[in-house]
């Protein structure tokens, strides 16, 4: 969400005759993009935003613009600690953020807008469907700086598609809640399926889908629709009901498991995101959630540290004692790279679709990386067998 975001604000600022670079000194401006889902990440954004004083004092005119979920949530205290700030946007605001540069008085419209350089070698193209979250779990900040859930008309969601699909064949759709995706009756299957109507779509992928929405229509659309990508990132933050609920994840570890069996019978590989040290997770909390790992079989998974968030209800719960934590991530993290070289292995001997993202390698469908000798155009799909892995890359 927060790269599509940034992406968005690049071309307005684009539209103002800026241009990217990746030199600080080279620059007139910099845009501070946050994220505020862990505290670590708000802490990062605002001791970089301290340390660019000193840039900003080193030339008349430079400018400095913190936008984001950390904007959103710290805004008033931004304003006041750090004045070299010159715009500070919300998440909430980031839809007006054209008009925030206008009326700041800071910025001057030209007649022909750069386009950044970089946009047409990517592969992927992102696409927003909607904006915040309703389902505030327990643990989570993101209903809290970007609001409730609201879905984009599919009109513009189609023709922004139709745009991106000119230069990338790969095309993901971005939400909180992606699979959430309502407007007006027009469910996220049906825009799925008006997707890939689009010729110029070669592949689609969704990022990121709440268990609780996945319903009888979508698998429908994916077995009607083979340019859906076999992959499924699907958050699962713990294989304990008990804990599930008291997160108000709004489902138990028995619903996700028969979400997975579904899943893989449509031939789907499975990444997902896990939390470990929630506060009330006891060792045998811990334990179901190994023993769902296990038997999910996930090909990848983000497993994090319970992060408590000011403002959310499972804050003011009473931690787990850190040593405890740390070693519950080293086992689960250890029990992940077995399932992801598993995964990787699997699919020795069969045929792949492989997108080429760069000349010798690519992903397919599930989301597995191949490599080859031999060079590719970047953005083709080759079918390819499958000749060998180590466990984190097809050969």
């Amino acid at each position: 969400m927060n790269e599509a975001d940034s992406e968005e604000m690049l071309l307005h600022l684009f539209g103002f005759g800026y241009q990217k670079t990746s030199v600080l000194n080279e620059a007139d401006l910099v845009l501070i993009n946050t994220c505020t889902i862990r505290d670590h990440a708000e802490h990062r954004a605002l001791s970089y935003l301290g340390r660019l004083a000193k840039w900003k004092a080193e030339k008349q005119g430079r400018k400095i613009i913190f936008a984001g979920c950390a904007a959103e949530r710290l805004g008033k205290l931004v304003q006041k600690r750090f004045p070299q700030a010159d715009i500070i946007c919300g998440a909430k605001s980031l839809d007006k953020f054209p008009e925030i540069l206008e009326k700041s008085s800071l910025f001057k419209p030209i007649k022909t807008a750069n386009t950044p350089k970089e946009a047409s070698k990517k592969v992927t193209g992102q696409v927003s469907i909607m904006r915040g979250c309703s389902c505030k779990c327990a643990y989570c900040i993101v209903p809290y700086v970007r609001g409730e859930a609201s879905s984009i008309s599919p009109e513009i969601v189609l023709e922004n598609c139709r745009q991106k699909a000119k230069t990338h064949p790969e095309i993901m759709l971005l939400g909180q809640t992606v699979n959430a995706y309502n407007y007006k009756g027009f469910t996220f299957a049906k825009l799925l399926e008006e997707v890939c109507k689009i010729p110029e779509v070669k592949r689609v992928r969704f990022l990121s889908p709440h268990p609780v929405f996945i319903k009888d229509d979508f698998y429908k659309v994916v077995q009607d629709n083979k340019k859906i990508a076999r992959h499924l990132h699907l958050p699962l933050q713990s294989g304990s009901t008990k804990v599930l609920k008291d997160m108000k994840r709004l489902y138990t570890a028995e619903e996700y498991f028969e979400i997975i069996k579904n899943l893989k019978q449509l031939d789907f590989l499975i990444s997902t995101d896990i939390i470990v040290g929630y506060p009330t997770e006891t060792e045998e909390d811990f334990k179901q959630t190994l023993e769902l790992v296990k038997k999910c079989n996930f090909s990848f998974a983000y497993c994090f540290k319970f992060s408590p968030r000011e403002g959310t209800p499972a804050a003011e719960l009473k931690e787990i004692p850190q040593k405890i934590v740390e070693n519950r991530l080293n086992i689960l993290l250890n029990e992940i790279r077995e399932c992801s070289a598993l995964a990787y292995k699997s699919r020795i001997g069969q045929k792949e679709e492989i997108l080429f993202e760069t000349k010798n390698s690519g992903r397919t469908s599930g989301n597995l990386w191949y490599r080859t000798n031999t060079l590719e155009k970047v953005g083709t799909i080759k079918e390819i067998l499958i000749k060998d892995s180590n466990g984190k890359i097809l050969k």
